[in-house]
């Protein structure tokens, strides 16, 4: 079976109604980013920060999977499908997807402040004196501004040895993220699924765009994959 990677983006999750955290100002939820997404921000105000993410929980459990993260799984029938998401929701494995690696951590897990190995599951709000087993505070497991994105040396490895590359609601302008597609061999299709798509045919050699949404946009991914 061909190797088929998917990489997405914010625009995916869109469709089931998670808000983007950031506003046309450049503000999340109304805070200056650095304020409830740095290492600085969560040691000047942590309940701020806490806060800033227990909203962010409370509104991933109250959505569902779309179209597009389905048909993602039903591509697994015909590829190997590895998902590299820049998301920090769960929707593609309650969507079934098999093989998904996060970029930017991920919104149901905590991790110690003290041992970044200490990961735990968590579906309700975290607050001040939550401890790791180490007593240490817990804090939101994110990839926060100014600190390493520990899974992007397997996102490459994984980019490298794709067949097919399949880019989903993401503007490809935030790194480290979004040099991993020039990982991907010579010559391998790209297919950019995006209602406004930030890329043109000088970026990549072998690209289809596809002007749509993640649901209708993968619909017809996969009508050109079977053709």
């Amino acid at each position: 079976m061909k190797r088929l990677v998917v990489l997405t983006g914010a625009g995916i999750s869109a469709e089931s109604g998670i808000q983007t955290f950031r506003d046309a100002d450049g503000l999340w939820e109304g805070h200056n980013v650095m304020d409830v997404a740095s290492p600085e921000g969560f040691a000047a105000n942590p309940e701020l920060v806490l806060n800033f993410y227990n909203e962010r929980r409370k509104q991933l459990l109250d959505v569902n999977p779309n179209k597009g993260h389905l048909n993602l799984v039903a591509l697994e029938k015909k590829y190997n499908v590895d998902i590299i998401t820049q998301n920090v929701d769960d929707l593609h494995e309650r969507a079934g997807s098999k093989n998904v690696t996060h970029l930017h951590g991920e919104l149901l897990k905590v991790r110690s402040s003290a041992d970044e190995t200490i990961i735990l599951d968590w579906k309700k709000d975290l607050v001040l004196g939550n401890l790791c087993p180490r007593k240490s505070q817990l804090r939101p497991h994110i990839v926060w501004f100014g600190e390493m994105v520990p899974m992007l040396d397997k996102a490459i490895e994984i980019t490298k040895k794709a067949d097919i590359l399949v880019i989903i609601g993401t503007s490809m302008q935030v790194y480290p993220a979004a040099g991993i597609v020039d990982y991907v061999k010579p010559n391998t299709p790209i297919y950019f699924i995006d209602p406004k798509p930030a890329v043109s045919s000088s970026h990549f050699n072998n690209l289809t765009i596809i002007k749509e949404l993640a649901s209708v946009g993968t619909d017809k991914l996969m009508q050109l994959l079977k053709d």
